[in-house]
């Protein structure tokens, strides 16, 4: 039986009878209470009033919740979308005639206001409007004032609203237990259900399961001081809840045949449900626990910045009742967090059971799109996060995932070397150890030359592709030389290194030096041509991008964690994909995927066409003993970076004591796994995932066209300068207008790299190693 709101005009007929009942009250309340209650207008009308809603964080399906953001657990339903069981067994439960009255208990009024006079004990209930009123103002207890106020209040309400707007409003407002506010949070938090009227019928509370609901406003929580004497009315809080849960139940069932929503019959048919959900600790959880959660502070720190969200209140998301929609996979997400979690016995064998200071990173990118489809910097979401870096919600920067790349900086080396036109096949002086006074390494500086961390059959005589899978240093930084540091950092920003970190004199730490936007030139005096080698810290997101990039022939597309953004089915923002050409045509992309393909820790067991890059950075001024290794890489449709060092910064010592820990063994053993069961995880055909062969069409007079498994033809051996000088050089596209960068900070990555240039350069023997 549904009601329709009482005529306008019978509404005011009864109002000559609510102000002689207000007069009364006043008058028995004294002068000054006469005149703040005329007066009163600080309750916020359901306009003024914003309820905080719970924000919902889902996985790319949209479906699949992965946190819960807010300081109350609330779900807002229109009335219309409410289904009759909620809206009659509350009704029935707490204002039987709430349909018919002014929004005023007279008789509650006027018995407060007497025994106030008279000395007498303060009672009497309140109708639901009153209720609202009380809620909306947040006023507590049960004295006289707070229920003359209230009733100031319900009047203004009744008198504003209709009473279906006034029960919408009731019905989100009311807490029930367990932190549920509003009626579709207690159907979740007990039943496991819905109240609303338009979803499946065996997914909606029933008329006996609501009834248990509205029965829990009288009482939603135990009383703290006396929890066993009066426990409320969830039933399972024990014998006494329960015992009070029927009563009050049968109490709720009687009202219902009463005011006609039910018949006698079908009364007595119904039965106490005992299918209310036992507590569950984890329900009140919001997920922010689990590693996702640092997904979640990439999330609103990369929506702050939007136009939707920027200069909102700090709350205005969590508590804004949004639906975010994230770039998540849950399947490669799952396969992340079993593969780089290396406390899990799912864990590749290599790093499981290591010491406690050992920590991983892992990112996974989509190439072509930037959506991060993946995402482990810990196990923790509520601590330290070694994939990544962000501004939170109070402007501090947090993250603590930039770590000094080692040779795995290397791609972009090649990158640049490429398009300066310098072949993979080209010559270059690679002795053990070499001096370059430009760059002031020679003997007897704090440095000293510059020496390979590994050996390669070619030495002193080898071609680049080979000097990078020997990951020869002092190839590199020669190269580093040609090439010049600013033009390599450019390649780094545009293929998605979007910050490194330098060691600027006067400061304890490293100091973020954001890329976006800038030109090379311009920060390359802050970084030494060490950079070529790895020595200045990146994310492991921002590799992870990079590696994208390649994948993609070259396309940049923006790393980035949200899809969508919606509220009650409106959109109120939606991702921006683009691309944009690093300047490497298909050509120099085959050939610098071919030459990556020829690393052996990239090679996948699987059959995948795989490139990749190891590195290695040592701890300290030390020869032996490393603290950051990396495995990055990437196959057509999926881009990983794996980090793996230690929370303190010291070195990656093993459980036996050794101090043999490199990129091709550990973190590769992690992407090689993740790499292998993701793409099984996401059901793609390897074979629509070849790399397309080079034909190295520059050097055709020197030998033919080198197949997957062979070397390419030796060129002249000497060493190669670039064919261009920059700005001759084939120009890059412009980037377009991004979103406003955060503003730069300073954080301590988990391990300090050198204080000074002299200070690393004195460390690089053992720097970039595989």
């Amino acid at each position: 039986m549904e009601h329709t709101e009482p005529p306008r005009a019978r509404r005011w007929y009864r109002r000559p009878w609510l102000v002689v009942a207000l007069v009364a009250a006043l008058m028995l309340s004294g002068v000054g209470a006469v005149i703040g209650a005329l007066y009163f207008e600080s309750v916020p009308t359901p306009e003024e009033l914003t309820l905080p809603e719970s924000t919902t964080v889902y996985y790319s399906d949209g479906t699949t919740p992965m946190a819960k953001l807010g300081t109350q657990n609330r779900t807002i339903l229109k009335y219309a979308e409410m289904n009759d069981a909620v809206r009659q067994s509350v009704v029935a439960a707490e204002d039987r005639t709430f349909w018919t009255n002014p929004g005023v208990d007279f008789s509650g009024i006027l018995r407060a206001a007497r025994n106030n006079a008279t000395g007498g004990q303060t009672q009497g209930a309140s109708t639901i409007t009153q209720q609202y009123a009380r809620l909306a103002a947040d006023l507590k207890g049960v004295t006289y004032s707070r229920k003359l106020r209230e009733a100031v209040m319900a009047w203004k309400l009744d008198d504003r609203y209709s009473k279906q707007q006034i029960l919408e409003f009731y019905l989100n407002t009311v807490p029930f237990g367990r932190g549920a506010y509003g009626i579709e949070a207690a159907a979740q938090t007990f039943f496991g259900k819905t109240a609303e009227r338009n979803a499946p019928p065996d997914q909606q509370v029933t008329t006996a399961e609501a009834m248990v609901l509205a029965s829990m406003i009288k009482q939603p929580e135990a009383d703290p001081s006396d929890p066993q004497g009066s426990p409320g009315y969830d039933p399972s809080r024990g014998p006494k809840a329960l015992e009070n849960s029927k009563s009050r139940w049968s109490y709720v069932r009687d009202n219902m045949v009463e005011l006609g929503y039910l018949t006698r019959a079908q009364a007595d048919a119904l039965a106490y449900p005992n299918t209310v959900k036992r507590p569950d600790p984890a329900a009140r959880q919001t997920g922010l626990d689990r590693p996702t959660g640092l997904v979640v502070g990439q999330v609103m720190a990369e929506l702050r910045r939007t136009d939707q969200f920027r200069d909102k209140p700090d709350d205005y998301l969590r508590n804004g009742g949004f639906h975010i929609v994230t770039t998540i996979d849950k399947r490669v997400q799952d396969v992340a967090e079993a593969t780089a979690d290396i406390r899990r016995t799912s864990a590749p064998q290599i790093v499981r059971g290591q010491p406690e200071d050992w920590q991983a990173a892992l990112v996974a990118v989509e190439p072509g799109t930037g959506r991060v489809l993946g995402y482990y910097g810990g196990s923790s979401g509520t601590g330290a996060d070694y994939a990544g870096w962000y501004v939170d919600e109070s402007g501090q920067p947090r993250g603590f995932g930039a770590h000094p790349p080692g040779s795995s900086f290397k791609v972009y080396d090649l990158a640049e070397a490429l398009h300066q036109n310098v072949s993979m096949k080209s010559h270059w002086d690679s002795p053990p150890s070499k001096e370059f006074p430009a760059s002031g390494r020679v003997k007897g500086s704090p440095a000293g030359p510059v020496r390979n961390a590994e050996t390669a059959k070619c030495q002193p005589d080898c071609t680049l592709w080979e000097a990078t899978v020997a990951s020869l240093n002092v190839t590199f930084f020669d190269l580093t030389e040609k090439l010049g540091a600013a033009n390599i950092i450019d390649t780094a920003r545009v293929a998605g290194i979007d910050a490194m970190w330098a060691n600027d004199p006067g400061h304890p730490d490293p100091v973020r030096v954001d890329l976006r936007g800038a030109a090379g030139r311009d920060v390359a005096p802050r970084f030494s041509n060490e950079v070529g080698i790895g020595q200045y810290p990146v994310t492991v997101l921002d590799h992870a991008n990079g590696m994208a990039t390649f994948a993609a022939a070259g396309k940049r597309a923006d790393a980035h964690f949200v899809r969508s953004v919606s509220k009650r089915g409106n959109e109120v923002y939606t991702e921006k994909l683009a691309q944009r050409d690093i300047g490497l045509d298909q050509e120099k992309i085959n050939e610098l995927n071919w030459t990556l393909r020829q690393v052996e820790a990239a090679k996948l067991p699987n059959g995948w066409d795989s490139a990749g890059k190891t590195g290695t950075w040592q701890r300290g001024d030390s020869l032996e003993e490393n603290s950051h290794t990396w495995m990055v890489g990437y196959t057509r449709p999926l881009a990983a970076a794996v980090w793996l060092g230690t929370t303190d910064g010291k070195a990656l010592t093993t459980k036996d004591g050794k101090h043999d820990v490199y990129g091709a063994s550990y973190p590769g053993a992690i992407w090689r796994q993740f790499m292998v069961d993701a793409t099984a995880a996401l059901k793609l055909d390897k074979n629509a995932y070849r790399f397309a062969q080079p034909t190295f069409a520059s050097d055709r007079a020197s030998g033919p066209p080198p197949s997957p498994a062979a070397a390419p033809p030796s060129a002249k051996a000497t060493t190669a300068n670039p064919t261009c000088q920059a700005p001759n050089c084939p120009s890059r596209k412009p980037e377009p207008t991004r979103s406003p960068a955060p503003p730069p900070a300073t954080t301590k990555p988990p391990a300090t790299p050198p204080k000074s240039a002299d200070a690393a350069r004195a460390t690089l023997a053992k720097s970039a190693g595989p």
